[in-house]
Parts: structure tokens; sequence; C-alpha cells
């Protein structure tokens, strides 16, 4: 753990000593956010009148990218390119200067050329139709001319060149990437990168950042953008493309991360995990810009996948900043790395028919476990692990938010709003499952404050919100409880199948045992009471403290493998939910997914399934009905068990 941080810091300081220029296409991005309530018709026309309440002006198209290096730190950003002479030039240079980005080589004496501006009319934080400027320019002989004298100069003067293309008219036409080209032919040692939409096969002896769709385009000539090209599929194009250039290729693929050719070798960087809300907007941006930065200031063989993963982190920042291009900064990279919740085996959790099972069984191996397991702690989640006393609590939990969201507009939001409304709770429900509720709720006063629905002074925190679901969880719970003390229920109803049974076989062969949930440790313990098995755990019961910043299973592995001395594979975590697999993952435990039905109580869940094993779950099983399977696969079926 201190080498990867020594790592990540080490690569973000030396990046500060970076030059880069970029040229393309600098645009404005204009939002003006339209107060509704204020609407009248014009008396000359009669046509509505939107008034504009407040404006935001910001560095689009290239002009991000050269943010993004600047928010890096980098020593100098030069920005080549062209506004026109109106009052949207000015701002843009303006924007640009403020984050202290050079725009002495932008060329502003062409007088037919419009500022490229995205203007974004907002009414309620929803974006209405937008208004581009710029759409219509074709640069000049003296425009051409000064951009190719900028990119030569700059050439002798900097650690490496992008090239940033937006618009269906771009300023690098053909004279400009002919200029390029020989550049790059003249400085085979000087990083070039190119993202552009749609001209990459235009460029020749670059690297190309590129996503896998338009690899595809540049080298078949066919490309599907709504498909999901397979790992393997992508690969082969990263090693395409490095071939046809002879400089790295750098694919993306969305949630799914990176695939870089160095021309040794085709690696893959995961995907990293990042639950919702999220927003895009922004985030080839800023893996563009960490790419360039590492590769200026570090030219070993090594710095391809070494960028990579810089790029990677930096992205996740960016896709948390809601409504806004955003930047990273190293202080933010470093906060999310050096060793990030990774998403394990995307191709295989999407898809049942790629599972391999031990022969006859339901349990499904992902990574093939290390020989000779010697397991001497277990620690296991309890809701949908071991229990479903609180089975049903999406089911409080998602009209608990919706109400939230919507504030008093919860009768009268329109059909529209209520339904992107719910739709979004349940995608951040779903993609939150297994972490503490109070990180949760801290995931709903976001969402509360960017609808807008409810007046800034009436919005509760994080505690607030989790007393009105916990109230209303633990009603249900209670009466549940209740019914197990009154004998009309059995522990066997509200256990996922055989989980009873597998505690007493772990605890009778000499494994010690550890409860680790999200829900508050009070209640945990009142609940493993109930189930009539609180007594195998003794005292290592484990569960929320009412503090946002403890996450129960986190610090759980931590205090087991410290006070124990604990090499990874005698650590082994039984979960349903990704928070308890990615850490058991980072300390080199085997962890086993319990993608549990929680309703029969028994058989597969196929959504469970795959967020557990893109958490990177090593064994995947629906339920313990085929213990005797899952024990001999854990070496742990051998295993004399003590009298007890």
């Amino acid at each position: 753990m201190t080498n990867e941080i020594d790592w990540l810091g080490d690569c973000l300081e030396r990046i500060k000593g970076a030059r880069i220029a970029i040229v393309g296409d600098f645009c404005l991005d204009a939002y003006w956010f339209i107060d509704p309530s204020e609407d009248e018709k014009s008396v000359e026309t009669g046509l509505p009148i939107r008034r504009v309440r407040s404006q935001r002006y910001t560095p689009g198209g290239a002009g991000n990218a050269a943010a993004n290096f600047a928010a890096l730190g980098v020593a100098k950003v030069t920005a080549i390119g062209v506004v026109g002479r109106d009052v949207f030039g000015a701002e843009l240079c303006r924007v640009l200067e403020e984050r202290s980005i050079d725009t002495s080589a932008i060329y502003r004496d062409q007088p037919d050329w419009q500022t490229c501006v995205y203007s974004k009319p907002c009414i309620d934080d929803q974006e209405q139709n937008r208004l581009d400027f710029g759409a219509f320019n074709t640069p000049s002989e003296a425009t051409v001319a000064h951009i190719i004298a900028a990119l030569r100069a700059a050439a002798e003067t900097h650690d490496a060149i992008i090239v940033n293309q937006q618009i269906a008219r771009p300023l690098c036409n053909g004279p400009v990437v002919a200029a390029i080209n020989e550049i790059a032919r003249k400085h085979p040692a000087l990083p070039i990168i190119v993202d552009t939409r749609d001209m990459a096969s235009d460029f020749e002896h670059v690297s190309l950042k590129i996503n896998a769709a338009e690899a595809a385009r540049v080298l078949t000539g066919e490309a599907d953008q709504g498909a999901t090209l397979s790992l393997s599929r992508v690969r082969d194009l990263a090693a395409g493309l490095q071939k046809r250039t002879g400089r790295p290729a750098f694919i993306t693929r969305g949630d799914r991360g990176l695939v870089v050719a160095d021309g040794r070798d085709v690696i893959e960087i995961p995907g990293i995990a990042v639950p919702p809300p999220i927003d895009i907007v922004g985030a080839g941006d800023t893996t563009l810009a960490a790419l360039a930065s590492v590769l200026a200031v570090d030219r070993s063989p090594e710095a391809p996948a070494l960028a990579a993963r810089v790029a990677n982190i930096a992205s996740t920042v960016v896709i948390k900043k809601l409504h806004v291009t955003g930047t990273a900064s190293p202080e933010e990279i470093l906060a999310v790395g050096p060793n990030p919740d990774y998403i394990y085996h995307p191709e295989i959790a999407s898809d049942l028919r790629a599972a391999k099972y031990v022969d006859g069984t339901e349990v499904e191996i992902v990574n093939p476990l290390p020989e000779n397991l010697a397991i001497r702690h277990a620690i296991f989640d309890h809701d949908g692990t071991l229990s479903t006393l609180r089975e049903g609590w999406e089911k409080i939990m998602e009209p608990m938010m919706v109400k939230a969201i919507l504030g008093s507009a919860f009768q009268t939001a329109s059909e529209e709003l209520y339904e992107r409304v719910t739709n979004e709770c349940r995608e951040f429900i779903d993609r939150t499952t297994g972490i503490q509720t109070l990180v949760q709720m801290q995931g709903l006063v976001e969402l509360v404050r960017r609808f807008g629905c409810v007046p800034e002074d009436q919005i509760l925190d994080h505690f607030g919100y989790k007393r009105i679901y916990n109230d209303q969880l633990l009603e249900m719970v209670r009466e549940r409880v209740a019914k197990l003390d009154r004998g009309e229920l059995a522990p066997e109803d509200f256990q996922i199948k055989n989980a009873h049974e597998l505690l007493r076989q772990l605890h009778a062969r000499g494994v010690t045992l550890y409860l680790a949930s999200g829900t508050d440790v009070d209640d945990v313990i009142v609940e493993a009471k109930a189930m009539g098995y609180a007594h195998l755990f003794g005292d290592r019961i484990y569960g929320a403290v009412g503090d946002v910043n403890v996450e129960a299973k986190k610090m759980v592995l931590e205090r087991i493998i410290r006070e124990n001395n604990l090499s990874g594979a005698e650590l082994m975590t039984f979960g349903d939910g990704p928070v308890e697999i990615r850490e058991t993952r980072k300390r080199g435990g085997i962890a086993v997914g319990i993608a549990s039905d929680e309703v029969r109580r028994f058989g597969l869940n196929p959504s469970k399934r795959k967020r557990l094993i893109r958490a990177g779950a090593d064994v995947v099983v629906p339920d313990f009905g085929q213990l005797p399977a899952l024990l001999s696969v854990l070496e742990l079926s051998s295993r004399t068990p003590a009298l007890v």
C-alpha cells in the first residue's frame, strides 16, 4: 500500500514540471439560468420572454482540456486556436487566462470568425435546446499559417502537444493535420496525443486517445456506436492502432476502464466503481489531460500504462461533479487513489453464459483460488447474506427518498418529473447496496439539492433522513422479531438456505467468526440474537456507529488483519454487497459472494451476481444449500471439527 501511495504521489508531483501545448477547437460554454416564474410576453411580438436570472461561462472544447492541464498543476499550458472579434472571444480568453493558461498563441485577426460557443439555457437545472455559435467557420490562409507556425514553435519548447477536435468543421483542417504529421515524424520522442471526434484516421505517427467504436471505424471502416465491444476485440484494436501509428494507443471503455497498447504489450486498466449520481460530461478531457501530463515527463517504456492508471483515477473525480464540466486536482486524485474500487471481470458479470461452475454444483469459480488455503478468520455480512429480516428495505427506502426529493411537490409533480426521480432513486439504491445507511443518506442529500424541489433551508442532513428511513424500516423489522419471540415464525423463515448450518460448521472447525453490517450495531446484535446465532460470533459483532467516516466493514477487516497478523489467504469474507467484497479483495483475502434471492431465501439473484463479480468476488453461490461442495472448494471439508 505504501509503495502505491508513493507511486501516485510521485507521479503527480513530477507532472508539475510539464509544458503542454494544446491545439484545437477552443469553445466557450455559456450557461444561462432562466427563471420560469418571471415569464411574460413581448409587447412587440406576443412571444414569451425568457428572463435570465444568472449566467456562468467556462472553457469548453479544447478549452476544457486546457483547464484540466491547469488544474493538474502543470508548469505551462499554451492554447493554440482562434477566437472571433466578439464579446464571446474576449470572455473565452478571460476565463482561460483566469486559469493561468497562455493565450498568446490564440489568433484573433480573422474578421469573419465567430467564437465557438455552446450556449445552454437551463430551467430548474435542466438544459434546454442548445444554441451553438461558430459551427460554420472556415479558417483563412492567414489563420492556418498562424496555427502551423505556433505548432512548430511549440514542438521545440514544449514537452507534449495535444490535438483536440470538437466541432464538425474543425480548425484542424487538411494543411494543419499535414503539419502535425510532419512534426510527429521529425520529433519521434515528442508525445503528440490526438483526441478527435471523427478525424483519427487522418493522423500519422501520433498517439490516439479514442473510444472503442471509433477505433473499430478507423481500422475496419465499420463501427456500431451502440455495441459494447468485448475485451479481446478492444485489445486487438489497440494493438492494431499502435502498429498503424507506431505510438502508444489508448482506447477508452467507459466504466470498463482503458486498454493501452505500448508496442510491447496490451494492458487492461480496469474501470472504477463510482456510485450515483454521476455526470460523465468532461471525463474525456480529464482523461486526455492526465495521459498527456504523465507522458510529457516520463519517456520510460512503462509510461503509457502509468499514464492510463492516473487518467483512470482522475476521471472518477470529474464524474462526481454534477452539472459542471469539471477538472481534477492532484489532491482530489490522491483522495481517490492509489487503490480505488476497481471493476473486475465486467464481461463475465454481464453474461451468465460465461460462468464456470464446480462440476455438478451451483458454486461458481470466478478467480482460481490459491493452493493450500488455511482459512482461520471469516467475516460475514448480515442482511442478505445470513438474514432476511430486513428483506424489502428497498421498498421502504425508495418511496422515502422520492418523497424527500419532491418535498411539498410530491402530490403535484408532473408524471415526467416523478418518473425521473423514481428511476434515479432506484438506480442509486441498486448501486449503493451494501454500504452503510448513513452514506446512502449523504447521497440522498445531494439528490434533494440537485433536483431543487425543496428549499435549501428545509433540506435535512444525512442524520435527519436516516432517522426517517430507520423509523419506517424498524417498524417492519420489529414486527418480524416480535413474531420470532412469540414463536409464530422460526429463524429459518428469515434465513438464507443453510446459513446457520454454515456458521456452525465453520465454528466447529476452529474458524473465528465476525459479523459486520452497515446497520446500527445495537440493531445488528438484537437481530443476530433473534436469529439464534449471536453466540457463535461472541463479542465480534460490528455495525455502524453513527459516524459517516467509519465504514464498519472496512474497520473490521483492517482490525482483524492487524490484530491477528494475518496473510490474505487466512481471511475469508461472505457477503451479498460490493463493499465487503471489494475490501477483502484489496487485502488479499478470499471473497465469497452470496447472490441471494432474499424473497425465496434460496436460488440465484442475477443482479447481485453481476454486482459481486464486478466488485471482485472469487467465488459466487446463490445460497449455502450445497454446503459440502462449498466447504470442499474452500478446503475446509477435511478439517476435523472440534468437539463442542
